[in-house]
């Protein structure tokens, strides 16, 4: 049985589970992967604002959390998405 069944059983638009699924085969052994949303758009074809949508879905659901990173200057870079380390009960 695969480690993402619980994800299939859960109620999320289909973006969400191809987003998340992403996510998940690029995150390190922390469970930590930081690719841009135009990145995810392109590679999984999404547009960008259906990506960002099933981020938010995703942080709804618990199944992820994000945290802003900034450059040394101050500038924002790239979104730390974490991936939860235990399926959330369904």
């Amino acid at each position: 049985m695969s480690r993402l069944t619980f994800l299939y059983q859960m109620d999320l638009p289909h973006r969400a589970v191809a987003v998340y699924t992403y996510l998940h085969d690029r995150s390190n052994k922390n469970g930590e992967c930081w690719p841009s949303v135009p990145t995810i758009a392109k590679e999984i074809k999404l547009s960008q604002a259906t990506v960002r949508r099933a981020i938010k879905d995703l942080r709804k659901a618990g199944l992820i959390e994000t945290e802003q990173r900034y450059r040394d200057k101050g500038g924002k870079s790239s979104l730390l998405y974490v991936i939860k380390k235990k399926s959330p009960k369904v």
